[in-house]
């Protein structure tokens, strides 16, 4: 499979998604970052394929879930979490050794990993969708520096589920965030 990061960018943001209960999403849109109740002591994980998160959030429907966020990033920031990432899984002849592994994942504030993005109809795809589990020194980047804007989707997601599950899926289609390769400074 195929892994290369697909996302909503131009030259100065990046949007990844997230979803969260009403509890944590609403104070977090009226701050424009996050603020308590959410967790800065626990992993938080971005993702920027609004696809994937509606096959995790099941289209904003599952508990807990209930509201999608798109959270503009400083693509800067953006970059640092993707160049301070240890995989969350051992690579057989990437890593060097499984110890070498662990240790670095400990101590790593980013966790990389690549999930089977979705199609419209929630169907695997061929490619990988990236997401970035933040903790940490990272997680206080991301909310102290990184976060340019948050926007509630939820109703868009919801629209598209609607259209979907009536297979109206060019209308569906015509409604997702354009989202295409996506460079990593370093890479670039």
């Amino acid at each position: 499979m195929e892994h290369r990061i697909l996302a909503n960018h131009d030259a100065e943001t990046v949007v990844v998604y997230q979803a969260y209960s009403p509890l944590i999403a609403k104070p977090a849109l009226a701050a424009g970052t996050f603020v308590p109740p959410f967790s800065r002591t626990r992993m938080t994980w971005i993702k920027p394929s609004f696809r994937w998160m509606m096959h995790r959030s099941g289209w904003a429907l599952k508990p807990d879930q209930e509201v999608v966020l798109a959270i503009t990033l400083k693509r800067s920031g953006f970059d640092w979490a993707v160049r301070n990432a240890c995989p969350s899984s051992f690579r057989e002849g990437r890593d060097p050794d499984q110890a070498t592994w662990r240790r670095r994942l400990a101590e790593s504030p980013v966790r990389i990993q690549w999930d089977p993005d979705r199609g419209t109809r929630m169907e695997r795809l061929d490619t990988r969708a990236i997401q970035l589990g933040l903790r940490g020194v990272a997680v206080e980047h991301y909310v102290d520096d990184w976060i340019v804007g948050l926007a509630d989707v939820t109703p868009l997601a919801h629209e598209i589920h609607r259209l979907v599950s009536a297979d109206r899926l060019t209308e569906a289609s015509a409604l997702l965030p354009v989202e295409r390769p996506y460079q990593p400074a370093e890479a670039r």
